[in-house]
């Protein structure tokens, strides 16, 4: 079983505006099989030398780094915290703080010293979902199943949820007479089923509050739309599993499921395209990483793709946004691609990261401006 806490937009927020002398940012390949998971703990401590290796090499003082290395130290030695893990761990450090994030995504190994945070392989858990919930609706059962990455979908409970339509209505079954009076059948049906949806509605809201992963529905008419036009969930998928859920398995739904999240994202990496070239035409749309970086600095940046696993080492400008590009990573640079993405999120405007293959042109960035600038 997959353990994963994504961080939500607010906590992303604090990671973006976090500056310090010494800030580490750690991610790595981890496992939900606890019997295998010795090999990231080990890993954990080899990335923390290396982070520790860099800090010394920029002459940072002993009494900064000897905080964040206990820290890190205490963390490969916390056995209750590897017995639930994910497919990748996010470690964000301080020399007053340290905070993780088990994350469903497959992420690229990588250890980054600066006065920020690297926080583009974690955008990709948070703008391109592989979490997802469905609601498998039916009549007589209604099933909340949680899909996480590449792992067996699995049910969960949800309190105040209704067992079916006809406990709801306090009947035998939902073809009774409703109160203003319509006969049995078909309208009477509807207001029944009605009522069931607005109670699981209002159960689903303890679960979703807050939460921007997609709801896909599993259910036939007139089910489906009764519940579509009762729904509050502003994530609500538009593709459904239009089948009766009853007596099929979660993970034969959580197969289907898949595939819609597959598209969702596919989609909105598409759309970007499209939209992209019409921009392209009008001098509002870039690959250039300087021209980008200006336009984010301005807060000019509506959409941003980054490429999630690239690191483009340098500085950048706080009031022009004018780049400085270094050979290689050290503890006095940062992701000049990640920096010029937090400024994009500060401003308002959204990040994707993907893989370069989905973004134009195939380079490390590619930005749609709000205006020409």
């Amino acid at each position: 079983m997959l353990h994963v806490d994504i961080p939500t937009q607010a906590e992303v927020g604090k990671l973006v505006a976090s500056r310090g002398e010494a800030l580490i940012s750690i991610y790595l390949k981890t496992t939900p099989e606890t019997q295998h998971i010795d090999a990231a703990r080990t890993r954990l401590k080899q990335l923390t030398n290396d982070a520790v290796a860099q800090l010394e090499a920029v002459g940072v003082a002993k009494r900064t780094i000897w905080p964040i290395e206990e820290q890190l130290h205490d963390l490969v030695d916390d056995d209750d915290f590897w017995t639930m893990q994910a497919n990748s761990l996010a470690v964000f450090v301080t020399p007053d703080s340290l905070r993780t994030h088990r994350l469903p995504n497959h992420l690229t190994e990588t250890v980054q010293v600066a006065d920020r945070f690297h926080l583009k392989p974690l955008l990709r858990a948070v703008s391109m979902p592989q979490h997802a919930f469905i609601l498998a609706l039916a009549e007589n059962e209604v099933r909340v199943i949680e899909l996480l990455g590449d792992q067996p979908a699995k049910e969960v409970r949800v309190p105040n949820m209704p067992r079916d339509a006809a406990s709801v209505a306090g009947t035998a079954n939902v073809n009774s007479r409703s109160y203003s009076g319509r006969q049995g059948s078909g309208e009477g049906q509807k207001h029944h089923l009605r009522q069931y949806c607005r109670r699981i509605d209002a159960a689903l809201r303890g679960l979703l509050s807050g939460r921007s992963e997609p709801l896909i529905l599993a259910a036939t008419d007139p089910l489906l739309s009764i519940y579509r036009s009762i729904n509050t969930y502003a994530h609500l998928a538009d593709a459904a599993i239009e089948t009766s859920p009853a007596r099929i398995p979660a993970h034969d739904l959580g197969t289907e499921a898949r595939r819609i999240v597959d598209q969702l994202n596919a989609a909105s990496v598409a759309a970007f395209g499209r939209l992209y070239a019409e921009r392209e035409n009008e001098g509002r749309a870039t690959t250039q990483i300087a021209q980008a970086a200006r336009a984010a600095t301005f807060g000019a940046v509506d959409t941003l793709l980054v490429d999630m696993d690239s690191v483009v080492p340098g500085l950048v400008d706080e009031a022009t946004g004018e780049i400085t590009l270094d050979e290689e990573d050290s503890a006095v640079s940062y992701g000049v691609v990640d920096e010029i993405a937090g400024r994009v999120l500060a401003n308002g405007g959204r990040v994707l990261a993907v893989r370069r293959g989905d973004i134009p042109q195939e380079t490390e960035l590619a930005a749609i401006l709000r205006y020409a600038i």
